[in-house]
């Protein structure tokens, strides 16, 4: 990411990397747990029966009763609305938007702050049901009431509220508009488009901002929002207590690089459209979003996901979508206005955590048994959900930096052929085409993008057959120490600090790219560019 920005510097004004959007879903555990029925063929729904023995409700009245719960929520949601005299729609169609009725509503009214409409629709939605002598999951469609709002933290938002039990609940929240409202608290200028910013007074201060909304409460603040929508709740559940249990069910992070010039951007855009078009295969869509390849840069045969990519036409501009296992990396032009124009240069959308890994403790075991384990859901992971979010973002910009790159191969190069110096000791040159192509070759494996490479990863790969002594195993180890040297002397690689490992720099991917591309070019490829030039 640090080599897009360090190529386009001078045409950049800012950048401003998190949350674009977020989506909550709040379930009541202790109520919705239950055991598959084999007999039934269904899930029988334990914490629901749990809950009418509780209030000593008879089984076969459980339609009466939830039906009578149901209007009291719904009257009590709705209160506020009708207090304060804010309109209350029935939708029945189910392809009319509810995002632009409610805007289109706050634009008329001029709300600039509190409540702005209610919206109440009939949807699918898992409930429950009397089925002989137990009570059932099912689907069904279900009244929900949504809540649109401009809210005094998070900016405009909305919140849906399943009317019927188990009152399901889900939260959008929008982190740009979280944003605007922080920087109006702090008074930093700002122009806003759309979901974007194309100018900021101090980017700086901004990115701190949205820093700073990883650090949130959010269980406190998703229950607020939840107390609003079932005022009712502590009375419902007064016999058979029964809270919230917040999950992420869609998270969007996003890097914005704003462009003081939008013809500058203009003329970028098509061919970073070409180029993520043309230069990418699946095996660097899998390494984006955090997934291994092999050696070779083949998909792992145990890999059986599906990857897909493609463009779409907007009217603001092109978008270029990688999909894989139901995340996504996209990148597209947000904006092109007078103040600046915004490069939407990589998004982030995770909706499937299974192919993530957290530092954490088994979930109800010792908190001092920290592994690797597959990311949640709940909000507990979000922080890293965030951080994994932004390091795919930066392995996208930092393949889109390699675009439409003036500088030939001899430019690049020249420095490493030369002699240098490291730690004030004389380092030869290297031969990028002779007897150091192999070792060039051997760094660029794909398996080493995420986690990077040891001086024994290098030795299986530079040497046909493991050592046969521990003499031999010595030496080799000390051959590529001194490979290792080189490499670091030249800049092409640097270490990880307290561990073996290393890393490919910045410029040494671009270094890398160039040379064992011209090395693999046929003499007949390189007539048709002198042809062409």
């Amino acid at each position: 990411m640090r080599q897009f920005i360090e190529k386009y510097n001078e045409e950049i004004a800012g950048v401003l990397s998190g949350f674009d959007r977020l989506i909550f879903r709040g379930s009541l555990r202790r109520l919705n747990y239950g055991y598959w029925h084999s007999e039934l063929g269904l899930m029988v729904a334990s914490g629901m029966q749990q809950y009418l023995w509780s209030n000593n409700i008879r089984f076969k009245d459980y339609a009466r009763h939830v039906k009578a719960v149901s209007e009291r929520l719904k009257t009590a949601c709705l209160r506020p609305f009708h207090e304060h005299k804010r309109p209350i729609t029935f939708l029945r169609s189910t392809k009319a938007s509810k995002e632009e009725m409610a805007r289109g509503i706050a634009a008329r009214d001029k709300i600039q702050s509190g409540l702005v409409c209610a919206i109440s629709a009939l949807e699918p939605s898992p409930t429950f049901e009397h089925r002989g002598i137990h009570i059932v999951r099912r689907e069904r469609p279900c009244h929900v009431l949504y809540q649109y709002r401009m809210h005094p933290e998070m900016g405009w938002m909305h919140a849906r509220i399943q009317t019927w039990f188990p009152f399901n609940i889900q939260i959008a929240v929008n982190g740009r508009e979280w944003l605007a409202r922080q920087m109006d608290r702090d008074g930093i200028g700002y122009r806003k488009h759309d979901n974007c910013f194309v100018s900021i007074g101090d980017y700086a201060r901004a990115q701190a901002l949205l820093d700073a909304q990883l650090k949130t409460n959010w269980t406190e603040l998703l229950d607020g929002v939840a107390g609003e929508l079932n005022p009712i709740r502590e009375d419902i559940f007064a016999l058979y207590p029964a809270t919230y249990y917040w999950t992420v069910y869609q998270s969007e992070w996003a890097t914005d690089i704003v462009f003081r010039k939008a013809a500058f951007l203009e003329r970028l855009m098509p061919a970073l459209v070409r180029h993520g078009l043309l230069s990418y295969w699946s095996g660097d869509v899998l390494r984006w979003l955090g997934r291994k390849v092999n050696r070779s840069g083949a998909i792992p045969a145990n890999f059986h996901g599906l990857v897909e990519m493609d463009l779409k036409q907007r009217p603001e501009g092109e978008r270029i979508k990688y999909r894989m296992n139901g995340n996504a990396a996209k990148f597209y032009d947000k904006a092109y206005t007078a103040s600046g124009s915004v490069l939407r240069a990589a998004e982030t959308t995770i909706n499937a955590v299974e192919d993530f890994r957290v530092y954490r403790p088994k979930e109800g075991g010792p908190e001092n048994d920290l592994q690797w384990r597959t990311m949640r859901k709940g909000i507990a992971d979000l922080h890293r959900r965030a951080e994994v979010s932004q390091k795919a973002n930066e392995r996208l910009i930092t393949a889109l930096a390699s675009v439409d790159d003036s500088r030939s191969v001899q430019e690049l190069t020249a420095g490493i052929q030369k002699r240098t110096s490291w730690k004030k000791r004389s380092v030869r040159a290297l031969r990028p085409w002779g007897e150091d192509q192999p070792l060039l070759a051997a760094i660029n494996h794909g398996e080493f993008v995420i986690n990077g490479f040891r001086n024994r990863d290098l030795q299986k790969l530079l040497y046909a057959a493991p050592a046969q002594s521990e003499q031999e195993r010595r030496r080799r180890s000390a051959a590529v120490s001194r490979k290792l040297l080189l490499l670091r002397a030249h800049g092409l690689i640097q270490k990880v600090g307290k561990t073996h490992r290393y890393h490919m720099t910045d410029g040494g991917r671009m270094i890398l790219v160039a040379v064992l591309t011209s090395a693999r070019a046929t003499l007949e490829q390189l007539n048709r560019l002198e042809k062409a030039a």
